[in-house]
C-alpha cells in the first residue's frame, strides 16, 4: 500500500483501521490479529491527533502499510509536536483506578500488541513505526 495521507481528525480513524486490515487480510494475519492491529493503528493515529497536533486544526497524518517478509510495518509521520514513547513508563494495572495515572496506556498497548514500536523526531517530522510477524 503506497502512503496514504488523512487528516489529523478522529474521523478518519475508521479509513485508517480499514486499511491496516485490508494489509493485514490480503496478507494471511488472523481475524485476532488483525484486531490487534487495528487497535494498535488507532492508538497511534490517536495519539498524534489529540497530542501532536494539539490546537492545531488542520494537521496531517500519513500512513503506510507494506509487508516486510512475513512482518506487517505500520508508519506513521507527522509534523506536530514531537512525543517520545519510549519515556511513557508502563501504566500500574494493578493500582486502584483512583491511583492510576492519566494517560500512557495507549502506549502500553502499542507496546503489548506489536512485536517493535519505534519513533524518531527529526527536522522533518516525527515517525512512528510498528511491526508485527504474522504467525
Amino acid at each position: 500500500m503506497p502512503d496514504h495521507t488523512f487528516p489529523a481528525k478522529f474521523e478518519f480513524l475508521d479509513e485508517i483501521r480499514e486499511q491496516v486490515a485490508n494489509v493485514a487480510r490480503t496478507n494471511g494475519f488472523s481475524e485476532k490479529a488483525i484486531y490487534s492491529l487495528q487497535l494498535a493503528a488507532d492508538e497511534a493515529a490517536s495519539n498524534i491527533i489529540e497530542h501532536a497536533y494539539e490546537g492545531i486544526s488542520d494537521g496531517t497524518l500519513f500512513m503506510s502499510c507494506t509487508m516486510n517478509g512475513d512482518s506487517i510495518v505500520i508508519t506513521m509521520r507527522d509534523h506536530g509536536t514531537p512525543f517520545n514513547p519510549a519515556e511513557v513508563r508502563e501504566p500500574n494495572l494493578k493500582a486502584d483506578l483512583s491511583e492510576r495515572q492519566i494517560g500512557g496506556l495507549g502506549v502500553y498497548l502499542m507496546r503489548k500488541l506489536m512485536d517493535t514500536v519505534t519513533y524518531k523526531t527529526s527536522n522533518s517530522g516525527n515517525v512512528l513505526t510498528m511491526t508485527k510477524k504474522r504467525e
